[in-house]
């Protein structure tokens, strides 16, 4: 199974991921985390898709291998999106696509705006880059799960009863 979840920054996705990560026992894998290593082992590079590209070889080869995958991303653009989905087909893996939002703008700002990094190096976007970023519009089918109305145990929760119920238990 792959379970791919895309954002803004600050809606969530990381607290959400490790908690859905964590309960099927799946390998987690972090664009940011990925991004960022390339970056401190290619000094001036740009990195283009790099990350993504890496995150993808990675989740094919551990779907590959029968295990299930988590990955937290922004996931902003339709070619990013069929990637994972190119994958899942490739392993004949389920494919979950999750939405993370934060409906209260306010509240979004805040977390954007307080939050310290946890690796080591990354820069966080500021308030207005988050605002600016590119996000397409989805034109695939996902599970949106709301921040500003859910505690990050009841989003996980609601992934993996959807898990459930595309898996029959």
């Amino acid at each position: 199974m792959l379970i791919v979840f895309g954002g803004l920054p600050g809606t969530g996705k990381t607290t959400i991921s490790r908690l859905v990560a964590g309960r099927l026992n799946a390998t987690c894998l972090r664009i940011d985390a990925i991004e960022q290593a390339i970056r401190d082992t290619m000094t001036g590079a740009e990195i283009g898709a790099s990350g993504y590209a890496v995150a993808q070889a990675i989740a094919e080869a551990n779907l590959g291998d029968g295990r299930s995958v988590v990955v937290d991303c922004v996931n902003p653009v339709a070619a990013s999106r069929s990637g994972w989905h190119r994958i899942a087909t490739a392993r004949a893996a389920l494919l979950i696509d999750v939405e993370v939002i934060c409906s209260d703008l306010a509240e979004h700002r805040r977390r954007v705006t307080t939050r310290a990094a946890d690796i080591p190096g990354l820069a966080l976007p500021s308030w207005e880059a988050v605002m600016s970023h590119r996000y397409e519009a989805w034109d695939r089918p996902r599970l949106i799960v709301d921040t500003a109305k859910l505690f990050p145990a009841e989003a996980a929760e609601a992934i993996l009863q959807a898990v459930t119920e595309k898996t029959g238990g």
